[in-house]
């Protein structure tokens, strides 16, 4: 099992500003899975990686070529490798390999290669060797090393079962709306959170988003209307436009052009917390059923209004209740 690789600026820098704040804020440890084609960052997909607990899905994808130069990955299995990580352990070492990068860049120096392999190392007062993830910055007048310890890779049964169901995970909602404005459904769940920890959230055909907490002594919630739609689309009602935002969303369950779930507070805060990535735009699904409430991140590529196909990140929450429709 070989896993060897060098970094691109854009890819590393991807990383460092963007998507391991985000990672982190998600939960502290994941899966690192690689891939011939993709390196991944996974939350969850097994279950627990960590001391967080459950919480959301989540899966934050990058075609090889985007962060690695040079990339060589073999195994026994498909060559594909995976393995878990504490992300901040994983993010100290990318910021000083940069910073050993920028040192060699100020001293009037060719920018230093940085580059990271899987090794397997005896550490002082152990008497077996331990598998680390080494980073190792090349300048021209010195090189440093910095070992990331990691869990030993997942056996063969256990990468299958991450395929799985990082393939199951990849079913899309029938129908996506857009959320333009993150910052104030930011504003909106952090205002929502301090009255209850369970959130009923529902989709419409029409482009509505509809938000909203219950508790013994108050009901409060908020909607958004007329939302971007992907996938399957109705028109709304025209009688429905004079009655309240909960009473057309129950007819529009009731007709099947729309779902409802609900969701764990907490969930929903984290999943937020995936802006620190910095997507073009969000959108916001729920899967067949009432299985899961899905947050599809999208990106373009620099410069244009095209979807980025080198990235794919996306968050599912797990569902309290199996929703209707």
């Amino acid at each position: 099992m070989k896993f060897k690789a060098s970094f691109t600026d854009d890819g590393i820098s991807l990383l460092d500003k963007r998507f391991l704040p985000a990672m982190d804020k998600v939960g502290r440890v994941c899966h690192v899975y690689f891939t011939p084609t993709h390196a991944m960052l996974l939350h969850n997909l097994l279950g627990s990686t960590g001391p967080d607990g459950g919480g959301p899905q989540c899966v934050a994808q990058f075609a090889k070529d985007l962060l690695f130069r040079e990339y060589n990955v073999s195994s026994r299995d498909r060559n594909r490798v995976a393995f878990t990580v504490d992300i901040a352990l994983l993010h100290r070492a990318l910021r000083s390999a940069l910073a050993v990068q920028a040192q060699s860049s100020a001293a009037g120096d060719a920018p230093a290669a940085i580059q990271v392999k899987l090794v397997n190392k005896q550490t002082a007062g152990s008497r077996s060797a331990a598998p680390f993830l080494m980073f190792e910055t090349k300048g021209a007048r010195s090189a440093v090393v910095q070992d990331v310890p990691i869990s030993r890779p997942l056996s063969s049964s256990d990468v299958g079962r991450l395929q799985a169901a990082l393939d199951a995970a990849q079913e899309l909602p029938e129908t996506l709306v857009q959320v333009p404005d993150l910052p104030q459904l930011q504003s909106l769940v952090d205002r929502l959170k301090n009255i209850g920890d369970l959130l009923t959230v529902a989709i419409t055909q029409y482009g509505d988003l509809h938000l909203q907490v219950s508790t013994s002594l108050v009901t409060v919630g908020s909607e958004f209307r007329r939302l971007r739609i992907l996938g399957v689309r109705a028109n709304a009602p025209v009688g429905d436009q004079n009655l309240s935002a909960t009473t057309r969303m129950d007819m529009a369950v009731e007709r099947g052009e729309a779902l409802s779930v609900q969701v764990n507070m907490k969930h929903l805060v984290k999943s937020l917390q995936c802006n620190l990535a910095k997507p073009d735009c969000t959108f916001y699904g729920i899967a067949p059923q009432g299985a899961c409430l899905t947050v599809i991140f999208q990106y373009f590529i620099p410069g244009t209004r095209l979807m980025d196909k080198s990235i794919t990140f996306y968050c599912r929450l797990p569902v309290l209740d199996p929703g209707n429709g």
